[in-house]
């Protein structure tokens, strides 16, 4: 029998949006377990403090530029002369019902969630699929599924991003090329307390959010959710594809 892999020695990780939040988790969990990490983010002053943090190379760029998302996928691979795991994190949010949501908005949300996330889809499933393999999982959301007020455009895109993962599954199933998708709820991270607000929330009010709408009463910490996403790209995985993994704490039960 195969062994389990929970050792990434002689294993290298791609992670977008991985200076910041849940896709830091990633990194840093990733890191940990001796793989070779290579961090994609737009952020270049973060993604050097994480890098240097956790001994990982990045690269700096944003990934609703294809060339760019080809781009990490060869610096990974020249730079370690493999890639067996990507993890799609990075992305942004509007704040905006579907009445006021801009032009720009939408197309900036949705580049950057959905495009980003095909964009280095294709790139990893492009080497992998002439390599031996690998594991992509992608970073959807509750709001993909159910739906939710105040973020059309999130919402839409993270919707986009799990049909992405259920096509690139099927696609690439004899070809050894795992996509799964992970599915966070409220998690405490910079996007959740400030991006798209005019005023941080304060842990007041973040647990006035948990206790109104997570089952469990709590939100999630960024490191459960990463464990989730390192967990699909082991070995652990082997017979998971085209998977929505829900984290959520009982949220999309009700």
């Amino acid at each position: 029998m195969k062994q389990v892999r929970f050792d990434f020695k002689e294993f290298t990780a791609l992670v977008s949006g991985g200076a910041s939040g849940m896709g830091a988790q990633v990194a840093r969990l990733f890191a940990g377990a001796g793989a070779d990490v290579v961090i994609a983010d737009a952020n270049a002053a973060l993604a050097e403090q994480v890098a240097g943090e956790i001994g990982a190379r990045f690269i700096v760029g944003d990934v609703s530029d294809a060339a760019f998302c080809d781009a990490a996928v060869a610096h990974a691979v020249d730079a370690t002369g493999r890639l067996n795991a990507v993890v799609n994190a990075a992305g942004i949010i509007a704040r905006k019902t579907g009445i006021d949501t801009s032009d720009d908005e939408w197309q900036r949300t949705m580049g950057v969630n959905a495009g980003g996330v095909f964009h280095l889809s294709r790139a990893a499933a492009r080497h992998m699929r002439g390599h031996g393999g690998g594991a992509v999982v992608n970073f959807g959301s509750i709001w993909g599924e159910l739906g939710g007020k105040g973020a059309l455009a999130y919402a839409a895109s993270k919707g986009a991003v799990q049909q992405v993962t259920r096509c690139f599954a099927l696609e690439l199933a004899r070809d050894a090329v795992r996509f799964n998708c992970v599915c966070p709820g409220e998690v405490d991270t910079p996007m959740l307390r400030a991006a798209g607000r005019d005023q941080p929330l304060t842990d007041a009010q973040m647990q006035e959010i948990a206790e109104r709408v997570v089952p469990m009463g709590r939100l999630a910490r960024p490191e459960e959710i990463a464990r989730v996403a390192v967990f699909l790209c082991s070995d652990a995985a082997s017979y998971m594809t085209g998977a929505m993994v829900y984290v959520d704490g009982g949220y999309s039960t009700q």
